[in-house]
């Protein structure tokens, strides 16, 4: 083409030439993208198409020391919905409300409120059957994502030691919490394709497979944990107790075979749940233990070398007064003086004080401490408490005597459960624990065994003597253990309340070779007495009786004709 009458030809050119470059530059690009650098082209595409979706993971199944289930996981359906896309249509919300159970009202007004979002919850945690049938309306805006639900096939019976999950499965709870690392899974990640509304076009892959949470044994035995819920509660409704604890202990591993608490709740409906429900009483309440800490007194004394369970104490006239206070004791005795086994069969606290001032309150505060009072268990129970066992610079009588028969310190069931599981396995503490063990461990000697065996021999007549708590014993087995009742610390003020006592009994057995200790605890008892030998023993007995039983432990203590009996059942292969 020939310019003619172009007064600067060049320009013309140069416009030429800086339009034939733009157009090389475009086509290099449009090549550089479709041939050499198709990434990116492709992550645009995928940024606003390729969509992750977590995958949930199964949370461990957790079960009691026999693979009883406690805790299950199970697929649940959760309804969510686009309030943005589900706008236009609107005709259809009141559908939506009857078939979701929900108020339309309230439904119409918090997808009004939101209707600016892309995303909220419609309802969570159905069965797959309900989610299925809400999305066969095709409601245009609504959606469905796979949960897991936890299940608590034991319900309230094992509620405090389980714990419990929140809607988002996290533990919150007793060993759903403590153990929430190791039951909780991994999620997983599944590549899908969505449109711009969100819809699901295909489903891409795999990216990360979903890592189920671990298993998790528990040290309880399902049938002694029934069995002591059972009797607690009994034990509430008949002597209008307020709340109560009871702790089963295997003396010679250290595990929990029960744990119970009342009140209680149900895990699987928390809607009027009361907070003082949930509470582990036997692990987070504190108590002056009262009575159930002689014998590690006594232990103490013997200990010592200068007393001897035949030693003698004048306990008359029934009172002992320290500077401005009386010690007095509660049941009168006969004559005037007591053997140490006799203090404690009738429970002196005059006798009792009087062997304290002789070894000296720092002696019994070392025992006392080496058998876990005012330490860790160690159980790493959420919210455990570890009590207040006080030390003196100088141990005045009156420090000295209330701590030898259990005032002034504070200790939960759990504690005490396991100080007498040391005494019955013959001065051995072991460590607790709420799994499973699988090897014996070897313990720390606490209490000499010699010392052991004579307080064992004891408290075995605390329950068999004439005077004895006769409550407490077990039809077939020599059992041993100690009654206590504390009046209750006033929160407001100082001192004590007025008619409010705790009731305890603590033991173990059979006497021939312990197995297992028992620790009750019942908080303010108002009807038909308050005293440990008459609330607390009962339960004592009823659960021992029981749990021996369950676990296959051999009596020992049938009449001679009984035992002629079961010795002719295993000749004969225990045939009848």
């Amino acid at each position: 083409m020939k310019l003619q009458g172009a007064l600067y030809p060049w320009r013309f050119r140069i416009v030429l030439a800086l339009l034939a470059l733009m157009v090389g530059a475009i086509a290099w690009r449009i090549v550089d993208l479709q041939v050499l650098d198709q990434g990116f082209l492709k992550g645009q595409g995928d940024a606003r198409s390729v969509r992750h979706i977590p995958i949930p993971a199964h949370r461990g199944l957790m079960t009691d020391r026999h693979g009883e289930p406690l805790a299950v996981s199970t697929p649940v359906t959760t309804l969510w919905a686009n309030p943005r896309e589900m706008q236009a249509a609107q005709a259809r919300w009141p559908e939506l409300a009857e078939a979701l159970g929900q108020n339309s009202a309230e439904l119409h007004q918090r997808l009004k409120e939101q209707a600016e979002r892309e995303f909220m919850y419609l309802v969570r945690g159905l069965t797959p059957e309900q989610g299925q049938r809400v999305l066969d309306l095709d409601i245009p805006g609504v959606y469905s994502q796979e949960e897991f639900r936890r299940f608590y096939p034991a319900g309230e019976v094992a509620a405090h030691v389980v714990g419990f999950t929140d809607i988002d499965d996290h533990g919150r709870e007793g060993m759903e919490l403590a153990y929430n690392e190791w039951l909780a899974g991994v999620p997983g990640k599944r590549q899908v394709l969505k449109d711009r509304r969100g819809r699901l076009i295909k489903d891409v892959q795999v990216v990360k497979n979903a890592k189920a949470g671990k298993a998790l044994a528990l040290s309880l035995d399902l049938r002694l944990q029934y069995l002591a819920h059972r009797e607690l509660r009994n034990a509430l409704l008949e002597f209008g107790a307020k709340a109560g604890s009871l702790v089963v202990l295997d003396v010679k591993t250290g595990e929990v075979l029960a744990m119970v608490n009342q009140p209680t709740y149900n895990p699987n409906n928390r809607r009027s749940l009361q907070p003082a429900a949930m509470r582990n009483r036997a692990m987070t309440d504190l108590f002056e233990p009262g009575s159930t800490m002689k014998p590690f007194s006594m232990s103490a004394a013997l200990e010592t070398g200068r007393w001897k369970p035949s030693d003698l104490v004048e306990v008359w006239p029934g009172s002992l007064r320290i500077g401005r206070y009386t010690i007095r004791d509660v049941s009168r005795t006969q004559g005037r003086e007591l053997s140490l086994t006799g203090i404690l069969i009738n429970s002196s606290n005059v006798g009792m004080s009087k062997v304290a001032f002789d070894i000296g309150g720092a002696t019994i505060h070392d025992v006392m401490r080496k058998v876990g009072f005012g330490q860790d268990t160690g159980l790493g129970f959420p919210g455990e408490r570890v009590g207040n066992l006080p030390t003196y610079r100088e141990w005045r009588q009156a420090e000295t005597a209330t701590l030898s028969y259990g005032y002034g310190l504070s200790v939960t069931a759990v504690q005490l459960a396991h100080a007498y599981g040391a005494l019955a396995n013959d001065g051995r503490l072991v460590p607790m624990s709420l799994t499973r063990v699988d090897h014996k461990p070897e313990g720390v000697s606490v209490v000499s065994p010699e010392v052991a065996k004579a307080v064992q021999g004891m408290l075995q007549e605390v329950i068999e003597a004439p005077r004895g708590v006769f409550r407490a014993q077990v039809p077939g087995y020599h059992v041993a253990g100690k009654s206590g009742t504390a009046r209750k610390a006033s929160v407001n003020s100082r001192g004590y309340q007025e008619n409010a006592y705790r009731s305890m009994f603590a033991g173990f057995g059979p006497m021939r070779d312990p197995r297992i200790a028992i620790a009750v605890v019942i908080d303010e008892p108002s009807k038909s007495g308050y005293y440990g030998g008459l609330v607390s023993a009962p339960v004592f007995s009823r659960v021992m009786s029981g749990a021996l039983r369950l676990m296959n432990v051999a009596p020992d203590n049938l009449p001679p004709e009984d035992v002629k009996t079961a010795d002719a059942d295993k000749t004969n292969g225990g045939r009848i």
